[in-house]
């Protein structure tokens, strides 16, 4: 699924070409099979390490030239620090974060393309299943690279941060092929809808506006998932007033796109998840500053979580029944354009003055989340959207903000946020807040102002919830231009598939 990689598991021996990689945790000696060839060596491990300064600390490295006569030339040892293995019957190690393991394998690839060698062996026969499998994941995602419209490759980046660009076959040697193979199949199924976010995160506007993006809806019939688009007839019809004000500037029609995976029990309520999706984010009429307005091609990035998600959970056949609903739009400023001090009236018969045409991705959520809601009556709702700068100025670009009128939901989602390492931070809800959203024309205004404005914006969408357990994510830092990190060189994040189906496997899924 990227390219110039290959990754496959095996129970056979070494070829004599390749690479060999294996891992220690800190201040241990080798352990089964790459002690075996170690010993081999006829190397003393003390001696090697003290020349080295090697500890087996986390990502550190042992490089290894071996005899002539052994079956590989070369060993990588790689240190595991603290990291263990996740096995229940370990009591006194405790598991580590699928997200450590996934950072492992990204440093991992940066080290096999800085080798002149194209055959790698990983000795995985002293590793649980799944966090090699999340390790394998890292590989994958720090592989990604979006080029597609880029005629010749720059020769000038960083080599750090460039990916694999010669073929690499990697070969994972396991005792348990089965079993590994089937934690890389559902790990590989979040990295799949991961990498189908960034897609559509980094396609620029004028390839994808709100057509297109409920094309790649659509797409997902194909895995098993039931895809709907309401076109703006229907939306008219529903009484869907404030999306619809969004879209009247921009000669590209809004739609709406629908999606069901029904893979739970029949009588199960449905989960779920709602995205913004402003394929382009010119202000409007408030039209933002000409600096940096590119980025906001990303205003998307919630409704790209949502589908990315949706392929995530048909990939790994996911029982759990599931509701992805993106509202799809552009802001543009036209004749047309609705307007500063407009008043509009969303599906739920709230009237919403217009402050800023700029706090536009809150009216496209209050018809999605109502409509959502009113049609699916589900268990709960998590909505995702690029929102608000001002969740930036409060948290940066380490966590994306929660707010919640669920504290139980709230707590979930924090630790589905701290395995996957798409973190999140518990943002303050309070009556008191509201009066800063109180409209002198209308019931509520769709901006409150300079102070708090992610927690108003978030005190909005709450207004459209009626009272269903529900949780809003603002991912305006972690959606796109985030600085690079170890499973990630890409513009854009991908945020929040990998949370969401950690939060879906822990809670709703046998």
């Amino acid at each position: 699924m990227t390219k110039n990689f290959t990754i496959k598991t095996t129970k056979a021996g070494f070829s004599k070409s390749a690479l060999l990689i294996g891992f220690v945790h800190k201040n241990v000696k080798p352990q089964g099979e790459i002690a075996k060839l170690f010993a081999q060596t006829g190397l003393n491990w003390k001696k090697l390490c003290d020349a080295g300064d090697f500890s087996g600390k986390t990502g550190q490295v042992l490089d290894i030239l071996t005899p002539p006569d052994l079956a590989v030339s070369r060993f990588l040892i790689v240190g595991l620090g603290n990291l263990h293995k996740s096995d229940a019957s370990e009591k006194t190690k405790k598991p580590a974060k699928l997200s450590d393991w996934a950072d492992l394998g990204g440093k991992l690839l940066t080290l096999i393309k800085n080798t002149s060698t194209t055959e790698i062996a990983i000795i995985a026969d002293e590793l649980a299943e799944d966090p090699m499998a999340s390790l394998v994941a890292g590989l994958h995602l720090r592989n990604y690279d979006f080029d597609k419209y880029k005629s010749q490759k720059d020769d000038d980046e960083e080599e750090e941060a460039k990916p694999a660009s010669k073929n690499l076959a990697i070969t994972l040697h396991a005792k348990n092929k089965t079993a590994l193979d089937k934690q890389i199949a559902t790990r590989m199924a979040t990295v799949e809808g991961t990498i189908l976010a960034r897609d559509l995160v980094n396609e620029p506007p004028n390839v994808l506006g709100p057509v297109e993006f409920a094309s790649y809806a659509s797409d997902l019939s194909s895995i098993g998932i039931d895809v709907e688009i309401l076109t703006p007839a229907k939306m008219k019809k529903l009484g869907m007033g404030a999306l619809l004000a969004v879209s009247q500037g921009s000669v590209r029609e809004p739609r709406m796109a629908i999606m069901r995976w029904n893979g739970g029990k029949k009588n199960q309520g449905p989960i779920a998840f709602v995205g913004k999706g402003v394929s382009f984010d010119s202000g409007g009429i408030s039209l933002k500053p000409g600096a940096g307005m590119q980025e906001m091609k990303g205003d998307m990035g919630g409704a790209a979580a949502v589908i990315g998600l949706m392929k995530t959970l048909a990939l790994r056949k996911a029982k759990v029944n599931v509701i992805g609903v993106i509202g799809l739009v552009e802001n543009m400023p036209d004749g047309n354009a609705y307007r500063p001090g407009d008043i509009v009236t969303a599906m739920s018969g709230t009237t919403i003055e217009i402050i800023n045409t700029d706090a536009e991705g809150r009216l496209v959520l209050a018809d999605t989340l109502w409509y959502t809601q009113d049609r699916f009556k589900p268990e709960l709702m998590i909505n995702l959207a690029t929102l608000t700068g001002a969740v930036m100025v409060a948290l940066g670009q380490e966590y994306a903000g929660m707010f919640t009128n669920d504290d139980e939901l709230a707590k979930n989602l924090h630790k589905a946020g701290e395995v996957s390492g798409e973190k999140l931070w518990h943002m303050p809800l309070a009556p008191a807040y509201d009066k800063l959203i109180k409209s002198r024309f209308a019931d509520i205004k769709n901006t409150g102002g300079r102070f708090a404005g992610a927690i108003t914006a978030a005190q909005f969408l709450q207004r459209f919830v009626n009272d269903v357990p529900w949780a809003h994510l603002d991912i305006a830092g972690t959606g796109f231009s985030t600085p690079s990190n170890d499973i990630n060189t890409s513009w854009a994040s991908g945020f929040g598939v990998a949370v969401l189906d950690e939060f879906i496997k822990n809670n709703y899924e046998d």
